[in-house]
């Protein structure tokens, strides 16, 4: 039987893989999953092209334009999160928003 929420999760890529450590919030161990990293290199890749893109239109751009690459940013970070549901199908249930914010923790595992 699963332990309720909630939980903590601690993320880490370990021999090149996504680690999930999950936790109640008493520091019991519920369960640790590793998923692939593969599916998410593209996804990570065209996010951080984006957000290199957004960075450098705020210095430079009207703010239509600034706008229309925010938004291909944040369909790009919502595709992130939909892959990453994808993975997590039979593991956990997670939502869109939590979805978002661990993408977000993804990309920053990838960058560091």
């Amino acid at each position: 039987m699963v332990p309720a929420g909630p939980y903590r999760v601690n993320l880490a890529i370990r021999e090149g893989r996504l680690v999930f450590d999950i936790t109640t919030e008493a520091v019991e161990k519920v369960g640790e999953f590793h998923l692939s990293l593969g599916p998410f290199r593209q996804v990570v890749k065209d996010y951080f092209q984006i957000c290199e893109s957004y960075f450098e239109a705020v210095k430079r751009l009207p703010p239509s334009q600034i706008e229309a690459i925010d938004m291909a940013r944040r369909g790009i970070h919502n595709e992130g999160a939909r892959v990453l549901q994808e993975r997590l199908e039979g593991k956990a249930a997670v939502d869109t928003g939590t979805a978002r914010r661990l993408f977000t923790l993804i990309c920053v595992l990838h960058w560091g």
